[in-house]
């Protein structure tokens, strides 16, 4: 065994070359085989199994990594995964039960000839996946559907561990939960979950993760583990294995290192829990900017693979019992008379002269889980809007501390406060507009919902009532900052936040309004660092991961605090800019109190989780009690003089207006003077972009493959499409220049002066190539080039667009059409939706899809050597947004885009676009995602989908900022030309199913991404793959053959210029002094007789 051991890790070698030490000590099996479950070691199995994969690429990556790792500890392991783990094995069928699979596996290991059933130790790994929960928005008001789809997933693992139970011998059973991207998956698998918001789909999503672990915890408890014999048990892992992200594309090394931090943890989760309690199998290291990962080994006293009997586990549901809070204030104040007269300045404004309160913000207005029990992690999905702390109005001051609370002592006849329990849109919600999960890009349709409640509910009187609007925005924001800087950015937070304020300052008479900075967010990783605390910290690394996982003293977490602290400071900014003081009767106070927070603790010195509700990341009633005192004490001390820190181990008083000064306080009656506005920028001189790529050689020789395709390799662009194309009115100044076609400036396909000055995919393509062809120009001969696009076009004219391109490029002297390699973009469907509504039969979304096939099949068919680019429809009700005070902003939309543009907001109509936007969006990955275009080696289609989640900047008066739009507030302009070629050019270097979804339209001259070293060509389905599969040339799309076959390994070839001989003489060398080496290195370490392990660390981008 130790010779197979050796020889093994000599052939491993090079992949613990970047192990600091040598691998585990305890690798050697038991003297003789364990008779007992509970004695098992890692080296005595000798059977890997896994179900409940369901086709999950990293999932199966993650599996796979672990078979290698246990093939170090026993290198006669067999490991037998399901068909479904193989990348390009045909999609597994969902109807496939975890029952089927476990009856599918017990069935192989009866039967396997090499397997010995009744002696062999075997592990299989259990795979169940939140995503196969699916509660719809009406049911999540009543628990009980929740906890039946919790129910019914818990139930399916029982029958398929009952069966292994009967069939199995020698089998240890480890469950684990997997917890993975879900964007994709959210309206695909659950489309009932559609409306629900970004943020909230994903709040539901990790309560529901947290649910279903606790739910088989107490699973494994009522079925005493399955033991009932010493040769079978089953576990639950006890945290979960997460890959939630923002959705920005990871490079090969971040996604390889996941795949290792994922083993990592589930090797952690099948061994022995350290003594000291730890559940992570090692210390927060900074080491190697924490990409090193550490892999912990089985120690000398704690060898064995993990039981309930050697081992008790972790119960989720013991949380530490919490006192029901007293949350009632005393009110001080004697003096609590209005005004005289109703006061026409807001400087002069009295609490007792307040009629309205109303609030916008996140979960933490919304009152997610405020009053939730500390064992009830699903009830954080209700949302307590009576007791939030700036618009509650639940009870009474003396049992429920907030804000209309206290100003109902001041006028009894409060209005605009929430009562009870419910979402947004409930009547119980009246004022309070705010929505879990929300960021500060989400507001502007919270701050619509307001003022229309405002101006047609008959409780509040619009234009005489004075009104306390407070607004509390950024905690989600910071939480997924490092998942994307760009659209997260200080400069785009505050322009969010200047888009509702502009708004309220125009629709709203007689407002105050509190700013309330966002929050201090690093304090809350104080509650996931003490274990003892029982927080579920893997559901918050979901919910907020950029705040809990950077580790201590890194880069990420001063980037943390520094983007935390420009949030706060911009909003200074804008406010002291004078912007919203124009008129006496409005004005924006900031309120500062959570500028920095200091958590509360324990008389040990713990924090203490009773200020927390049940997931240790929403705040309770007591903390909320704490901020509402802090908001009114706020409101009363004078800028410049107010308290900017929340601390919440102090039971803070309320304090009363001051006698000489007994109204809110403002810049005005504070004395305080503005800094003043910051300088204005320059203007900008053009749209072009900078460029500092090195790299600009091309292949040599020219590449045979699409897949090795590099940008200076490319020959010829050409462009089909509609007006978007054409750039139609892109540099028009009067309406009379909107039909003109300003061909050099379009996006796709254009070739005006260069880069520096006009910024298209072929001028960033000139760059690696000055002697591209195929692109239009503004004017001059020739002018059109490979532009074949035309203004009103539909999908339905896009075959005759390729028969016109195909023809065009056979005719041309200066092509060379069997070897130049071509770049086509495709970009279609705006007249569509616009005209939806007048011809549906035509214009549905399987005749969309149905011409662009054809269009395809025929460039598939007809041109060899050809990259196509097939751009996603944009989401086209931001049209709607797009005003201006002119006459061609008024007429031109509404004729061009009647379908679109007329319905009203929230009409069917409307909502029926936004279906059929869709089912556009969804026809078109369909096609493209599957193997129709599969069988030429130099012909691939792309799908890029920078438009699918459309995002243009907001200005003034909450629209749409119409300088990404011509004069007619409909054909797009030569910025959003600009804007669009460069994120085109971004998506085409980002791995097929990582690219962007979104597009963030804000002016960069630096955002042309690079060719990488590791990455320079362009992305295809195929080299977006680890291991692509042979391909073979076939037949043409629709001929009723397969286009792909039987997927094989892929043959590495050595460069010629190295001998054959090299590589065999380096690996017996390299075979013979790690058999060597390693074998000194063991029997030193046999002598030795220690107590404790170090961890092994491993590199995260190999293993």
């Amino acid at each position: 065994m130790m010779l197979r051991q050796l020889l093994l890790l000599a052939a491993l070698g090079l992949a613990w070359m970047t192990v600091s030490g040598f691998p585990c000590a305890q690798m050697l099996p038991s003297h003789s085989p364990p008779s007992n479950i509970d004695t098992v070691r890692p080296s005595d199995v000798s059977q890997l199994s896994a179900i409940g994969l369901r086709n999950r690429y990293e999932l199966s990556a993650v599996t796979s990594r672990l078979s290698e790792l246990m093939t170090l500890f026993n290198p006669a392991l067999i490991s037998h995964l399901s068909a479904e783990t193989h990348l390009y094995a045909p999609q597994f069928v969902h109807h496939s039960t975890l029952l089927e699979q476990a009856n599918e596996t017990s069935t192989h290991l009866r039967q396997h000839q090499v397997i010995d059933a009744d002696k062999d130790w075997k592990l299989l790994l259990v795979f169940v996946h939140v995503d196969q929960l699916c509660v719809c928005e009406q049911q999540q008001v009543k628990c009980v559907f929740v906890q039946a789809a919790v129910q019914a997933a818990v139930e399916e693992v029982d029958e398929a561990l009952l069966w292994l139970r009967s069939q199995l011998k020698r089998a240890i059973v480890s469950i684990a939960l997997w917890v993975g991207d879900s964007d994709g998956l959210r309206i695909r698998d659950c489309p009932c979950t559609e409306a629900s918001g970004e943020g909230e789909a994903r709040l539901q999503r990790v309560l529901l993760s947290h649910a279903l672990q606790e739910s088989l915890d107490e699973l494994m408890t009522k079925r005493n583990w399955y033991n009932g014999r010493d040769d079978f048990t089953a576990m639950v892992q006890d945290s979960p294995l997460i890959t939630a992200s923002s959705g920005k594309p990871l490079l090969e090394s971040q996604e390889s290192q996941r795949t290792d931090d994922l083993m990592v943890q589930m090797w952690s989760n099948l061994l022995q829990p350290v003594k000291d309690g730890g559940k992570d199998g090692g210390k927060d290291g900074g080491k190697d900017g924490g990409k090193v990962a550490a892999l912990r080994c089985p120690t000398e006293d704690r060898p064995f693979l993990r039981t309930e009997r050697n081992s008790p586990s972790y119960r989720h549901g013991d949380a530490s019992p919490l006192l029901r809070p007293f949350t009632g204030t005393e009110m001080p104040c004697e003096d609590r008379s209005p005004s005289p007269t109703t006061p026409t300045s807001v400087h002069e404004l009295r609490p007792a002269d307040i009629k309205v309160v109303a609030a916008i913000g996140d979960s933490l207005t919304a009152g997610n889980g405020i009053a939730s029990s500390p064992i009830n992690i699903l009830d954080v999905l209700r949302q307590y809007r009576g007791l939030s702390w700036s618009v509650g109005g639940d009870e009474n001051l003396t049992t429920v501390t907030t804000l209309p609370n206290i100003l109902k002592y001041f006028n009894p006849n409060l209005t605009g406060f929430s009562v009870g329990t419910g979402k947004q849109n409930t009547p119980q919600s009246f004022l309070n507009q705010a929505v879990a999960g929300a960021k500060s890009k989400d507001l502007l349709s919270q701050v619509r919902a307001l003022v229309e409640r405002m101006k047609t509910d008959s409780r509040v009187h619009f234009e005489s009532d004075w009104k306390v609007i407070t607004v509390f925005i950024g905690g989600n924001d910071v939480c997924d900052h490092c998942y994307n800087s760009l659209l997260y950015s200080a400069e785009n937070y505050v322009q969010n936040i200047r888009g509702i304020l502009d708004y309220l300052h125009k629709e709203v008479p007689r407002a105050l309004v509190n700013l309330v900075e966002p929050l201090e967010t690093a304090p809350l990783r104080e509650m996931h660092a003490d274990a003892s605390l029982k927080c579920p910290t893997w559901l918050v690394k979901i919910l907020c991961p950029c705040v809990i996982l950077p580790k201590q003293n890194s880069k990420a977490l001063k980037k943390l605090h520094d983007i935390n602290r420009k949030y706060q400071d911009l909003l200074h900014e804008l406010v002291e800019s004078s912007r919203y003081d124009t008129r006496s009767d409005f004005t924006v106070v900031i309120q500062p109190f959570f500028r920095e927070v200091i958590i509360p603790r324990l008389p040990d010195g713990r924090p203490d989780r009773s200020f927390f509700s049940a997931d240790c990341f929403h705040l309770g009633q007591k903390a909320q009690t704490l901020m509402a005192r802090s908001l009114w004490n706020n409101m009363l001390e004078p800028l410049g003089r107010k308290t900017s820190v929340q601390d919440f181990r102090n039971n803070l008083t309320l304090t009363c207006p001051n006698k000489t000064v007994p109204y809110i306080r403002t810049y005005n009656n504070s004395d305080y003077v503005y800094a003043g506005p910051p300088p204005t920028p320059q203007p900008i001189a053009n749209w072009g972009s900078n460029f500092s790529c090195v790299d600009l050689a091309p292949s040599h020789p020219v590449p045979a493959s699409v897949h090795t395709l590099r940008p200076a390799d490319i020959q010829l662009v050409a462009a089909l499409g509609d007006a978007s194309t054409t750039a139609s009115g892109a540099k028009a100044k009067t309406l009379f220049d909107i039909n003109k076609e300003y061909k050099g400036v379009s996006w796709s396909i254009g070739g005006d002066e260069a880069l520096d000055t006009v910024t298209t995919l072929p001028n960033i393509l000139r760059k690696f190539n000055p002697s591209l062809k195929g692109f239009s120009k503004t004017q001059g001969l020739n002018a059109k080039g490979f532009n074949m696009a035309a203004p009103a076009a539909k999908a339905s004219d896009i075959p005759a667009q390729v028969e016109t391109l195909i023809k065009a490029l056979r005719d041309n002297k200066e092509v060379n059409f069997a070897k130049d390699w071509k770049l086509v973009t495709i970009f279609v469907g705006g007249n569509d939706l616009c005209n939806y509504c007048i011809d549906q039969d035509n214009l549905s979304s399987k005749n969309y899809s149905h011409n662009l096939a054809l269009s395809l099949d025929m460039l598939y068919k007809e041109v060899p050597r050809l990259l196509v680019n097939v751009v996603e429809v944009m989401q086209m009700d931001v049209l709607k947004t797009v005003t201006k005070n002119t006459l061609g902003c008024s007429l031109v939309p509404r004729t061009s885009c009647p379908c679109v543009i007329s319905p009203v907001e929230n009409s069917p109509e409307l909502e029926e676009i936004k279906r059929i936007n869709h089912k556009y969006q969804i026809e078109t990955q369909q096609l493209v995602s599957g193997d129709r275009y599969d069988g030429k080696e130099d012909f691939a289609v792309v799908l890029q989908p920078f438009l699918q989640t459309s995002f243009i900047p907001h200005i003034g008066v909450g629209e749409v900022d119409a300088s990404f739009f011509s004069v007619d507030c409909f054909h797009i302009s030569e910025r959003t030309h600009a804007e669009m070629a460069i994120a085109l050019w971004n998506n085409m270097f980002e791995p097929v199913g990582k690219k962007q979804a979104y597009n963030n339209f804000t002016h960069d001259r630096s955002k042309i991404r690079c060719p990488s070293e590791a990455n320079p060509f362009f992305f295809t389905k195929v080299n977006s793959l680890p291991s692509p599969p042979a391909t073979t040339t076939t037949a043409s799309p629709g001929s009723g053959s397969t286009s792909s076959a039987e997927p094989t390994a892929p043959v590495t070839k050595c460069p010629s210029s190295v001998p054959v001989w090299v590589p065999v003489i380096v690996g017996i060398v390299s075979l013979l002094v790690g058999v060597g080496g390693r074998w000194l290195i063991l029997v030193c370490i046999r002598r030795q007789k220690k107590h404790f392990e170090k961890p092994v660390e491993m590199n995260g981008t190999g293993f």
